[in-house]
């Protein structure tokens, strides 16, 4: 029997919400998912992502290669990091860093490093 993939949605509707989110030191791009849910590290889940004030969701397959937990040092935020992986990740990756364009090199403190 298959694990059924865990679909999460998330919307990010401000530049500075995303620019937190993205993670371009992922190879093939990624982004940290704020949740308190417990996703156990490498498991495979669906993203549906809504950027700023588009319509449509972007879907993308990905998977868990990073977990902060609830009352992390730091008072980071609790989630987990998500690697895309197929098809419509580069896609989604740029059409993130479209919108971030101005702020990739920003030292705007992230929900990562």
């Amino acid at each position: 029997m298959m694990d059924t993939i865990q679909q999460i949605n998330c919307s990010f509707l401000t530049e500075s919400a995303l620019y937190a989110a993205y993670m371009p030191f992922v190879k093939g791009g990624g982004l940290f998912v704020r949740t308190k849910t417990n996703y156990p590290f490498g498991s495979d889940v669906k993203l549906l992502i809504k950027l700023m004030d588009e319509d449509e969701f972007y879907v993308v397959d990905g998977k868990v290669i990073w977990i902060t937990p609830n009352g992390a040092q730091g008072n980071k935020v609790p989630g987990i990091g998500v690697q895309f992986i197929g098809e419509n990740s580069r896609y989604l990756c740029n059409k993130i860093e479209t919108y971030l364009a101005g702020m990739l090199k920003s030292s705007q403190i992230t929900d990562t490093i």
